[in-house]
């Protein structure tokens, strides 16, 4: 834009140019954005439509390993009170167990003592867990007050699993030492020996808790133990004892299939397989929005790569089943389709076809023929960089890269346009000045003869 502009003929220069660039480049500029805009949407949509295809994909891929049916695991009836977990070789199973005694470690206290206890000369004690060929003797420093001697205890004996603590009595101005160690099962009761301030710490100690071993039955027979983690009473088997049984209620342990891994999977497919449908069908969605209005018409409407899509896996889905296998359709697990056309699951009836025929699930769902390679085949050439919809991508981004570059020449085109009119408007605007000089100049000539006043 060329400054100050029009002096000469008192036209606005600027807007007659502005308004003249604008009507020859206007259209095209319009029609390049209006391209961009559906190009960009039609990306984004393509770019929902894989996001939601390589979940399905995923679920797919995860209910058609072997590896999944192949899992055995441990479950218990209360897991509050017996918690399980196996090897990969455990045999399949069922047993009864009832705990009637849990493993617990030793506890004691020491007599009462000053809380200003500060020991006049050097003393040991020593420590040990039940018959212990090999007791420490733990040294105690001349002077040394409760804490100190606390502390000692802890440093030296922790590599016996044996930790110690201070509890005061308000009431009577004393403090004892409890000593408590980490190893359960019976014989392994803290024998504690030594003087402090005149008390005999092993005649005057107190046991808060003595060492016994875990007590239970698996399917009545009668078994102990001395950590409340059991490894192989059950090969591959592990138990952890957390609390007593009730009477005549004793826990159900299960080896078996993974059935409920089966099923986590089997609800996997189904969020996979209802969110594709409902993002296939936003996608394609036309919105009526009043009478004598546009609709809001998606960015997919009509796209025959979608509706082939939807179509395929629609298809599989009702298509017969494995010929191999006792079950013929989803259905026969519990699985069909609502009034809306997604996935529902009967929980009951799923468990059910688990339970009775888990190896008929397996051969309906995995294998060459099974459902879920048929849907793989289906969706494998949309799916992915190199599918369909990727490669609609890489076209639409090559779009848009074209549009990008026809905006960029004609920005340039513009600028050239408005150059050349502005050169034109002051050139005229110049030469209308000097004409209207001239034409001031002539007339004052004229008007100084003798005779033009009158």
């Amino acid at each position: 834009m060329a400054g100050i502009t029009g002096l000469g003929s008192g036209l606005d220069i600027n807007s007659l140019v502005k308004t003249m660039v604008q009507a020859e480049t206007a259209p095209k500029a319009s029609q390049l954005s209006r391209l961009d805009k559906k190009a960009e949407a039609q990306f984004s949509a393509l770019g929902t439509l894989q996001g939601a295809l390589g979940k399905f994909q995923t679920a797919l891929k995860d209910l058609n390993k072997p590896s999944l049916y192949g899992n055995v695991k441990g479950t218990s009836s209360n897991a509050d009170v017996l918690g399980v977990s196996i090897e990969k070789n455990a045999l399949p199973g069922k047993y009864s167990v009832e705990v009637s005694q849990l493993a617990t470690s030793s506890q004691i206290a020491t007599a009462p003592l000053s809380k200003d206890l500060s020991t006049a000369s050097a003393t040991t004690l020593t420590v040990g867990l039940g018959a212990d060929d090999s007791p420490v003797n733990v040294q105690i420093a001349e002077g040394a007050s409760l804490t100190d001697i606390r502390d000692a205890l802890n440093e030296q004996l922790k590599d016996k699993g044996i930790s110690a603590n201070i509890i005061n009595n308000p009431a009577g101005g004393t403090s004892q030492l409890v000593l408590t160690s980490k190893e359960t099962g019976d014989g392994k009761d803290i024998q504690l020996s030594g003087m402090l301030d005149g008390v005999d710490l092993g005649a005057g100690q107190q046991k808060l808790q003595a060492a016994q071993n875990a007590m239970f039955k698996v399917d009545g027979l009668e078994l102990k133990s001395a950590t409340n983690t059991v490894k192989n009473v059950i090969p591959d088997v592990e138990f952890t004892l957390k609390a007593k049984t009730e009477e005549n209620k004793p826990v159900n342990v299960t080896v078996g299939e993974d059935k409920a891994g089966v099923k986590s999977q089997l609800k996997k497919f189904v969020d996979a397989y209802n969110e594709l449908m409902t993002v296939t069908k936003d996608l394609t969605r036309v919105t009526q929005v009043g009478e004598g209005k546009e609709p809001v018409v998606a960015a997919l409407v009509g796209d025959s790569s979608v509706r082939n899509l939807v179509n395929g896996v629609r298809a599989e889905l009702s298509a017969p089943g494995n010929s191999g296998s006792a079950f013929k359709g989803l259905s026969d697990l519990g699985i069909s389709l609502d009034k809306d056309g997604k996935l529902k699951i009967d929980d009951k009836k799923l468990d059910k076809a688990l339970e009775g025929g888990f190896d008929e699930v397996s051969g309906f769902l995995t294998g060459d023929g099974g459902l879920m390679s048929r849907l793989e085949n289906r969706i494998s050439g949309f799916a992915g960089k190199e599918g369909i919809i990727g490669t609609r991508q890489k076209s639409l981004e090559s779009q848009r890269a074209d549009i990008t570059k026809q905006q960029e020449k004609l920005s340039l085109r513009a600028a050239q346009v408005e150059a050349r009119l502005f050169k034109q408007f002051n050139t005229m605007d110049a030469l209308v000045g000097q004409l209207s000089q001239t034409s001031s100049s002539l007339a004052a000539s004229l008007a100084s003869l003798p005779g033009m006043n009158s």
